[in-house]
């Protein structure tokens, strides 16, 4: 298991430690809605590969915030749900999924503004020489 003291004496170090990186979160925010296979949760998570589903599930697992269910069927079938431990996850991920919402939001009003802005610097500039030949 990953060293859960921080260096820094800091808790979001140790919160890191646990569910942090590219993947962990968006596991965690896709099993708060209940149990996934794990082929289900990969379909549900793009760009992940299964290596790296793999991988990530036993961290989680082995810091007891996913609980994984092994049974005895063919073919052999495997849920991943979360854990009292991780299910207190869940207003640290809605928190970071609201913020990504509003930080999105406001990058695409700013780039639709700069857009708009292109646009009317543009046909500004594309109806002065119009002006031009009018004035001569």
């Amino acid at each position: 298991m990953k060293r859960l003291n921080s260096k820094s004496g800091c808790a979001v170090e140790v919160t890191l430690s646990v569910m942090g990186g590219t993947w962990k979160p968006i596991i965690l925010f896709h099993l708060l809605h209940g149990k996934k296979r794990f082929g289900e949760l990969g379909r549900s998570i793009g760009g992940i590969t299964q290596r790296m589903l793999t991988l990530q599930l036993r961290e989680l697992e082995e810091a007891a915030i996913v609980q994984r269910t092994v049974y005895a069927e063919v073919p052999p079938r495997v849920d991943y749900e979360l854990t009292e431990l991780g299910r207190s996850l869940q207003p640290v991920l809605i928190a970071m999924r609201n913020w990504g919402q509003g930080y999105s939001q406001r990058f695409d009003a700013a780039e639709s503004l700069h857009d708009d802005a292109e646009v009317n610097a543009e046909t500004t500039a594309s109806s002065a020489p119009d002006i031009a030949q009018k004035v001569a």
